[in-house]
């Protein structure tokens, strides 16, 4: 069973203000908890998501740095 509340932001955050102080850390800490796990998740599928180089692009990078390298030892 599952119970749905709305309340708004002005009666969550008084609510929040009347918390001890022990459960205010704990809520602090839940928040941080989540808030990390999120931002980790998001540069996870960023970097799988994110584009690729071709076959073709890693031959002329690889064939760019031969040139300079050749160019900088004359």
């Amino acid at each position: 069973m599952q119970v749905q509340v709305d309340i708004e932001f002005n009666q969550l955050l008084k609510i929040v203000r009347t918390l001890p102080l022990a459960k205010l850390k704990q809520l602090k800490a839940e928040i941080e908890k989540e808030s990390k796990v999120d931002k980790s998740n998001m540069l996870e599928e960023l970097l799988l998501n994110g584009p690729t180089a071709t076959p073709k692009q890693i031959d002329i990078i690889y064939n760019n740095r031969k040139a300079i390298n050749q160019w900088r030892t004359k």
